[in-house]
């Protein structure tokens, strides 16, 4: 369970705060949908929970414990928005390995296969990938670390009609093994498949779930 307590943001360089008494729970194994247009505060909110921030006021949770920038740093995976544009390997295997030379051939296999990319060579260029393929290998970037939390920053931007389908029945499919935490602008395919489901408008977090139900 993730709890988010009173969550407040104002960097120095800004006039007014980013993101303002910020309270939410997300339970294992669900997935949880923030809405909101750009510049309402989406990927700052999840570069805080992936630890490459740190809140101005406010406790975060994961069960019982609270944590610091670097225990966040451990619990979430983050994906960011147009990940194939930040792949650094020249192989599949390259960027699965960036950071985890010691990964082991079941593990590399595993993560793969949750994704759907199990019958790819690992000698293939991430850039030889169709963009549902690179936006999967972004996924299995991130699985392959064990995260408590796969946050993913708007995953269906730039992608056609049918890869946005496949997409969100992969993540459908995540959630059953995985708390995912997804950001985006166009709620009309992924919130058929969030458990919980908030708008986030000028730093303030509205819960929509009851509505929405």
């Amino acid at each position: 369970m993730l709890y988010l307590k009173n969550l407040y943001y104002h960097p120095a360089a800004s006039t007014v705060p980013i993101l303002t008494n910020i309270n939410m729970e997300l339970a294992s194994q669900q997935m949880g949908l923030i809405i909101g247009r750009s510049g309402s505060g989406k990927t700052t909110l999840l570069e805080i929970l992936a630890g490459l921030a740190k809140c101005s006021k406010g406790e975060i949770y994961w069960r019982e414990q609270k944590l610091t920038s670097e225990n966040l740093q451990q619990l979430g995976g983050l994906v960011f928005q147009f990940p194939e544009r930040h792949f650094c390997g020249s192989t599949i295997l390259e960027e699965l390995r960036l950071g985890h030379p010691e990964l082991r051939p079941e593990q590399i296999s595993s993560a793969l296969e949750e994704v759907g990319l199990q019958d790819l060579p690992l000698k293939t260029s991430p850039q030889a990938l169709s963009g549902g393929q690179q936006r999967r290998l972004a996924l299995a970037v991130q699985l392959i670390r064990q995260p408590h939390l796969l946050m993913l920053d708007e995953p269906t931007a730039g992608l056609d009609w049918s890869i946005r389908k496949q997409l969100v029945n992969l993540l459908a499919k995540l959630k059953n093994h995985w708390s995912l935490l997804v950001v985006t602008h166009d709620s009309s395919d992924l919130l058929p498949i969030a458990d919980k489901c908030w708008t986030l408008d000028k730093g303030y977090l509205e819960d929509n779930s009851e509505v929405r139900s």
